[in-house]
């Protein structure tokens, strides 16, 4: 799970959308809708876990649960998950043959989440739909 849980890292996400660029064609406009979907998606996060300022999973003497490094002390909505997702998204809206790949991939980006107790559910539902809605966007705004 710890793996798994950094595909939805800012280093990871913003890197294959770089790589994606890199490549030139049809890959750097994926590219390009990638790193938009995740700017656009991040930017919700970051105002929500500013405004909602849920913690994270504690026991009851409020001592964090996460198994990994969490970046900030707030857990709604998830950012990995939100990342995950508007990259997986793009690239199946980009190419749908891709989505029975990257959103399960998303999926699981969450799960791990949870698992590794850095969120609670609706956490990660929460900055899954963000993501979604980054790369619906990205695309409308991109044609």
């Amino acid at each position: 799970m710890r793996s798994i849980t950094h595909l939805g890292d800012a280093v990871t996400t913003i890197g294959i959308a770089l790589l994606l660029m890199a490549a030139g064609g049809h890959l750097a406009q994926l590219g390009r809708a990638a790193l938009i979907a995740n700017a656009l998606s991040h930017v919700a996060v970051q105002v929500l876990k500013r405004t909602v300022v849920r913690a994270r999973p504690c026991d009851a003497l409020g001592r964090p649960l996460a198994a990994v490094w969490v970046p900030d002390p707030y857990s709604f909505p998830s950012g990995h998950s939100a990342a995950s997702m508007a990259v997986a998204a793009s690239a199946a809206l980009a190419h749908p043959w891709l989505a029975p790949l990257t959103l399960p991939l998303a999926g699981l980006v969450a799960l791990s989440r949870v698992r590794l107790k850095a969120h609670h559910r609706g956490d990660v539902l929460a900055g899954a739909a963000l993501g979604l809605g980054g790369a619906l966007a990205t695309r409308a705004l991109l044609g």
